[in-house]
Formats: structure tokens, C-alpha cells, sequence
């Protein structure tokens, strides 16, 4: 059964095309990865999955409603979760202040009812702060409980995001280049996680990631972006192997694209009609024509010193000058 459903999703930016008729499913349980090049056009699509951009056409469907006009906030509480590229947490407060923010659609009780400090508020905020704690442990982030967000490592800052998106008790969990800022081994400790996570709490994932052995660790799906359009999906085992796939990662051509600059026949035909004419060896000029020799260029001399002798005054300097100049004219 598809979690999410995109179908024929594009949207510009003035006279720039971002996405042109991108579709994808999510199914249920399913960890599905959205790869590709720098601008491929990955965030912009998350962007409008989870209703921070309008599409100019095309469908967005969650567990088969139409959900393709319904905002950010009313979607977070439908059961999507989100992180970020730029990590977007309070960086004044400590780390369990932010896991119980994270959960304030789920809060039973009313502005008034926490000026005054009910005692239902009291009983709601020790929950909040007992699911973060659980949040925590599972994440192996307990050493950061009460440490301010502001002063955290990028890697951990990501962790705990990804603990943000997990406190709002999502159904499918959209993540955006959750390894960022992490070495290859914690890389590797996020996959086995986000695994467990899936179990855990019976999890749909789609994620945004630029760490290929990721991917390839954990998703059942992968979807490749370029320029704004699906360019290839499958499984990771035939995306990792894939010459467009490959191409456009290192920068080259596809084949399919390589074969397209060679001439065919038609080329021929056409530039002989035109008259056209391909310089072969055989038809190269055999006279040397000579281009005339370049007019050499005034050399640089050195600037001529101004600096005064030492100990002699500028009258002294100038007679001296003209003493040399009679006795140069007697000879």
C-alpha cells in the first residue's frame, strides 16, 4: 500500500524550471531514498511534498488524499515529519527543551491553563519530558540532555533533529540529508538506527542523502533526480551501477548522449546539401603562409633614481651639475 503518492509534480522559480513531472510512491514501511546531484532539485521536492511550496501542476497524495494544498502544520499533524538541511532548532535552549517543544501539537492543555500552572500542566510536562528522555536514550544523545542546543557539534545538532522529528509522533518521516556533517562511521551507526527506527515505531521513510553507501545500506527503493526530472529508479544494487546514474554524479556523459554527438548519415547528406566540406589530411594546404613578424615591444627600463647625494644640499647639486656641463663644452 503507498504511504505517499507523487504524481507529475512541477514547479518554476521565474525562468527557472526546478522540478518537470517528477513522480514517486512510498510504500508502507518502505525506506525510500531521493538521490542526485547538487540542484537536482531534491529539497525543492520535499518542499512541495510537505506543503512549503504550491506546484504549479501536479498531485500529491497521502494514504489517498489529495493533500496537495494543505500547509505545513495541518500535514505535521496528519503524521509527517520533517528535518531540515539548515538544522532549525532554538539554539538558546537546552536539548530537552527542545525535544518537549517538538511535541506541542500533541499538548493537552491551554495557554491559561499553563500561566496559572494547573495541575494537569504539571502532569502533561513530566510526559513530555519522560518521552523525551526515551527519545534520547535511543538516539544515545543522554550526555546532551541539559546542554544548550547553541553549543553542539553539527553531527549531534542533525541527531537531535532527527529526535525533534520523531517526538511529533510522524507516520512517514521525511529526512534531508540526515548524515551531513558526520564521519563514515557515525554514517554507518545513522543507518543502523534509522533501521531500528522503522521497527520501533513502524515508520515510512523518505530521505534526501549525498552519502551513497547510506543509501545503499538501507533503502528498498531509490529515485534519481537531475536537472529537475526523474532521471532513473530502482533498487540501490542496479541505481549504484546505473551509466546515467553514473554520469551524472561524476560529471560525464551517458552513453545514450555520447552516441547522439557522433555524425550519422543524415549529418552527411545534410552538409554536403549545404556544402559543406570536412578537411581531411589529404585535403590540407600544403603552402606555408608566413604571418608578419610581430613588431617587438619597447623594453622596460629602470627608473631613474631621485634621491639626492647624501650630505649635499639641492643648491650644492645643481652647481655641480653645471660645473660639469661648461667643462663637457671646453672639450
Amino acid at each position: 500500500m503507498s504511504v505517499l503518492e507523487v504524481r507529475d509534480l512541477s514547479i518554476r522559480f521565474g525562468g527557472l524550471q526546478a522540478l518537470q513531472d517528477v513522480s514517486l510512491d512510498v510504500n508502507e514501511f518502505e525506506i525510500v531514498g531521493l538521490i542526485g546531484p547538487n540542484g537536482a532539485g531534491k529539497t525543492t521536492a520535499f518542499n512541495c511534498i510537505t506543503g512549503f511550496y504550491k506546484p504549479g501542476t501536479g498531485r500529491v497524495t497521502y494514504r489517498g488524499r489529495d493533500v496537495t494544498q494543505v500547509p505545513p502544520h495541518k500535514k505535521a499533524a496528519m503524521g509527517f515529519g520533517r528535518t531540515f538541511q539548515n538544522v532549525g532548532m532554538v539554539k538558546t535552549s537546552t536539548v530537552l527543551e527542545n525535544l518537549k517543544t517538538a511535541q506541542h501539537a500533541r499538548i493537552g492543555y491551554d495557554v491559561s491553563a499553563g500561566l496559572i500552572g494547573a495541575p494537569a500542566v504539571g502532569r502533561e510536562e513530566r510526559e513530555l519530558a519522560d518521552k523525551a528522555d526515551a527519545i534520547l536514550e535511543l538516539l544515545g544523545l543522554e550526555d546532551v540532555r541539559n546542554l544548550r542546543v547553541g553549543g553542539l557539534s553539527y553531527g549531534t545538532l542533525k541527531l537531535l533533529e532527527l529526535g525533534c522529528a520523531l517526538a511529533t509522533e510522524p507516520d512517514i518521516l521525511l529526512l534531508d540529508e540526515p548524515s551531513s556533517g558526520m564521519g563514515p562511521d557515525e554514517a554507518h551507526q545513522l543507518g543502523e538506527r534509522l533501521i531500528d527506527l522503522r521497527q520501533a515505531f513502524g515508520l515510512t521513510m523518505l530521505l534526501i542523502e549525498h552519502h551513497v553507501p547510506l543509501v545503499l545500506s538501507v533503502c528498498d527503493h531509490v529515485y534519481v533526480l537531475n536537472f529537475g526530472r526523474l532521471l532513473a529508479e530502482g533498487p540501490p544494487s542496479v541505481i549504484q551501477t546505473h551509466p546515467e546514474v553514473v554520469a551524472a554524479y561524476l560529471g560525464g556523459e551517458a552513453p545514450e548522449a555520447l552516441d547522439a554527438t557522433e555524425e550519422t548519415d543524415e549529418d552527411a547528406a545534410l552538409d554536403a546539401q549545404l556544402g559543406h566540406h570536412e578537411v581531411t589530411p589529404d585535403d590540407a594546404p600544403t603552402e606555408v603562409i608566413e604571418s608578419p613578424p610581430a613588431e617587438p615591444k619597447p623594453r622596460r627600463t629602470a627608473a631613474k633614481s631621485t634621491t639626492r647625494p647624501r650630505g649635499k644640499t639641492a643648491a650644492e647639486s645643481r652647481e655641480e651639475k653645471a660645473a660639469a656641463a661648461k667643462k663637457g663644452a671646453k672639450r
